[in-house]
């Protein structure tokens, strides 16, 4: 549980379709802090990802307040945020969940022309393409569960505060509890 809204850092990660960002909408909401949602930092037309020090920059420029909820897994923006944060909330579902999730967010993001970031939408084309989000998850399902334990131990993340949620009703019930 959180207490007290004021200097709020929070990295909300995990594997694609997890829920990351609405749950750190929730959290921003629930908080009364400012939401960041680091695709919409990396993503330029027609998925072109921002040249690092452009993506960095702007990931810096979000951070410079005192409370936040971040969502993502951008390694290589991962020490700037981690270092700043003082909560990570790990979204650690099981694959079935995950893939369940992502079917149904894809499914309505192609059918409803969904914008996403800088005029991106998803289309059939690339959800079955090897740039489809469904092999992203697969690819990276197990390496993230291995990945986090490692990562959150290391010396340099020891201040951070790990909230491991392993299920959409463990998040739900972290969540209700979450006081300003």
């Amino acid at each position: 549980m959180l207490s007290s809204s004021y200097n709020q850092r929070i990295s909300v990660v995990g594997t694609s379709g997890s829920g990351k960002t609405t749950l750190a909408r929730q959290i921003s909401q629930r908080l009364a802090i400012p939401h960041i949602e680091l695709d919409s930092l990396h993503w330029e037309a027609n998925w072109t990802e921002a040249p690092i020090n452009i993506f960095q920059k702007r990931v810096e420029q979000s951070l410079s307040t005192n409370s936040w909820v971040v969502d993502g897994n951008y390694s290589k923006i991962r020490p700037l945020i981690w270092s700043r944060a003082n909560t990570v909330v790990w979204l650690d579902y099981p694959l079935p969940v995950i893939m369940g999730r992502l079917l149904g967010r894809t499914w309505r993001r192609v059918v409803m022309q969904e914008e996403l970031w800088s005029g991106n939408r998803e289309t059939w084309r690339q959800t079955f393409s090897h740039d489809s989000i469904l092999l992203w998850a697969l690819k990276t399902y197990r390496k993230n569960r291995n990945k986090y334990p490692i990562l959150l131990a290391q010396p340099e993340y020891i201040h951070l505060k790990v909230v491991h949620l392993s299920s959409p009703k463990a998040t739900g019930t972290w969540l209700a509890n979450l006081t300003v």
